[in-house]
């Protein structure tokens, strides 16, 4: 069973909905302070906050556009000024479109450029921010979401198939620009949540393709997120599936 561990501040970005959320509720149960970072749901990132404030932590909504990287400093300075630090940093917001047309025949450079923004070079000027407050205590933590298309990818989706597999390698990198003082890795999730858009047909064939024979859950995410976060002052660098065995299927 994981200690709660108090006086420690994290920024979850995207942290409104899905697995954002989950990964918010976990670390607040884990004695974080947390600051909810959204884009457009608003409503969402204040009942949220609501929410971790009655288990006993404090925590704020952050407004940002990570399509801006220009935002990310204020971002940073935002959680600070309000928690007074920042020790975790989880890069959890990403942009994936549903609409079948990141195709090579419907290439597109403005997409391909907003998704690159959102999914990669952002994470990248949150780190640079908030590199002097993660080293603060020594034991600063960056999580990244990844995906398994990243070694997985899918004609469908290339900009964010490449803006996943980018986060992976900057991830390991990142690590060692980081080292000693702060910890770096990746969480590569397989199926968590479906886009709604996503009929019981489609749904029921990707199940399929999973060896567990069943779709993963934000809770299960945000669990090895915290423990990454808790435990893992010896693990730096890596990138950890938790796809149900789908990337090695």
């Amino acid at each position: 069973m994981f200690v709660a561990q108090s006086d420690r501040a994290a920024l979850v970005t995207g942290g409104a909905r899905r697995v954002g959320r989950a990964i918010v509720l976990e670390l607040a149960r884990g004695g974080c302070d947390v600051a909810v970072h959204y884009r457009r749901s608003r409503a969402e990132a204040q009942t949220l906050v609501e929410e971790v404030r009655g288990l006993g932590r404090r925590a704020i909504a952050v407004e940002g556009d990570l399509s801006r990287a220009e935002d990310c400093p204020r971002i940073v300075q935002d959680t600070v000024d309000q928690l007074g630090r920042l020790n975790i940093l989880v890069n959890n917001a990403s942009v994936f479109h549903t609409d079948g047309k990141d195709t090579l025949a419907e290439f597109d450079a403005r997409r391909w450029r907003s998704t690159l923004e959102t999914n990669l070079i952002s994470p990248v000027a949150l780190c640079q921010a908030a590199q002097s407050q993660l080293q603060s205590n020594g034991k600063g933590k960056v999580v990244n979401l990844c995906d398994i298309s990243a070694e997985r990818p899918w004609p469908d989706q290339l900009a964010y198939c490449a803006s996943k597999a980018a986060l992976a390698a900057v991830t390991r990198a990142l690590a060692k620009a980081m080292a000693p003082l702060v910890q770096v890795n990746g969480v590569a999730p397989g199926i968590a949540v479906f886009p709604e858009e996503y009929s019981p047909k489609l749904r029921e064939r990707l199940i399929a393709k999973v060896p567990l024979k069943r779709a993963g859950t934000p809770q299960e995410i945000a669990r090895l997120v915290r423990f990454l976060v808790e435990e893992g002052d010896y693990i730096t660098g890596q990138i950890i599936a938790i796809d149900g065995g789908r990337s090695v299927a």
